[in-house]
């Protein structure tokens, strides 16, 4: 089952359960899913590793909206961003913690035989199609820029 008919199934599961948050969470992936499948050029098909994309891009707007929310003192709000975005993870895979993403780093910087910040956009190059799905951009960055700083 791909992710898209996953994701058609738990709107199923939470119209049951009257789970408002996740239903109305599932409900927007499920749009953003119909919008990539019928823009021009997709052949009316949608394969995982570009469902899991959009999933990642929606976790990280939901995040940074919720940032916002706190900074501007409407905590009410941001936690309503951040219980959407706790189902929409539960649709991606583990993520990396510090330990394994610094340990597959060091692997591709000595791959990519990177020596100084100069080489950054290597190493970013091959990091970020490796890492996809298992790191936020801005944590492989940030250790990327630590490790050959």
């Amino acid at each position: 089952m791909d992710l898209f008919d996953k994701v058609s199934e738990d709107i199923k599961t939470a119209m049951k359960a009257k789970d408002k948050v996740a239903l109305d969470t599932l409900r927007n992936i499920k749009k953003v899913f119909l919008e990539a499948k019928t823009a021009p050029g997709a052949n009316d098909t949608l394969a995982d590793a570009d469902a899991l994309k959009i999933i990642q891009k929606l976790v990280k707007q939901g995040k940074d909206a919720a940032e916002i929310y706190v900074q501007q003192g409407r905590q009410d709000l941001a936690d309503a961003e951040l219980a959407q975005v706790k189902v929409m993870e539960a649709y991606l895979p583990k993520q990396m913690n510090a330990e394994e993403l610094e340990t597959a780093l060091k692997a591709i910087i000595a791959e990519v035989g990177a020596t100084s910040g100069k080489d950054m956009g290597k190493v970013m190059g091959v990091a970020s199609k490796k890492l996809a799905g298992l790191a936020e951009g801005r944590a492989i960055s940030a250790k990327v820029k630590e490790l050959l700083g």
